[in-house]
């Protein structure tokens, strides 16, 4: 059942741990399918050692429907965002280092390089702190969100979402490069940021990036 998406899930979560966004089990990937049903990664398993089989497939309400792992624990987060965000319909859940440590001191990573704009549409919030396996988590992550693809999780990690999970995925990737070249830029003075206008743009521009599917 969802073969193919149960692939694209394993790849991307695959491709997390090559751009070391997350680490061993850390985490976790997941897909809403046009009926209703949510593809999720299973609990504590590393992400080198799962194949396709692993993939846990559940309904809108955390019954499993197919699979023999347990579910995230993240999986009431989860779904609370499925459930607000209807336009949401993947979501990975990281703990990169660097988006984090920037939420641990500011309230907001803000468009220090075209390329976060281009992935998360603005500025991210930082939302207060919510442990990992609660309800919070989701709460937090839709209220903070506010409009942008990603959000940073105060002393947890990040929550990354999209139409598709390659719109997750990218928010997440240059969340990160964004995080580094901020602290970076902090170490030697006052990062100098993009202004509204320019952040637009970069918006923009990154809708007619790429190539048509064929």
């Amino acid at each position: 059942m969802f073969e193919k998406e149960k692939e694209k899930v394993l790849t991307t979560a695959l491709r997390l741990k090559e751009y070391r966004l997350i680490a061993l089990s850390g985490g976790n990937v997941s897909l809403r399918i046009d009926d209703g049903h949510i593809l999720v990664t299973p609990s504590g398993m590393d992400y080198s050692e799962m194949d396709a089989s692993d993939i846990c497939i559940v309904d809108i309400d955390g019954n499993v429907v197919e699979g023999t792992r347990r579910i995230s624990v993240d999986t009431e987060a989860l779904l609370y965002i499925y459930k607000n965000m209807p336009e949401v319909n993947a979501i990975i859940h990281t703990h990169q280092v660097y988006a984090t440590a920037v939420g641990a001191v500011e309230d907001k990573l803000r468009s220090v390089v075209t390329t976060l704009p281009n992935a998360t549409l603005g500025d991210v919030n930082v939302a207060p702190f919510s442990s990992a396996a609660s309800l919070e988590m989701g709460i937090n992550s839709v209220k903070y969100l506010d409009g942008k693809r990603a959000v940073i999780l105060k002393n947890h990690g990040v929550v990354t979402v999209g139409s598709t999970i390659k719109e997750a995925l990218y928010a997440a990737v240059y969340l990160e490069d964004a995080a580094k070249t901020y602290i970076l830029a902090k170490a030697i003075g006052n990062p100098v940021l993009l202004d509204q206008a320019q952040v637009d743009q970069a918006v923009e521009v990154f809708t007619h990036y790429g190539q048509d599917k064929i």
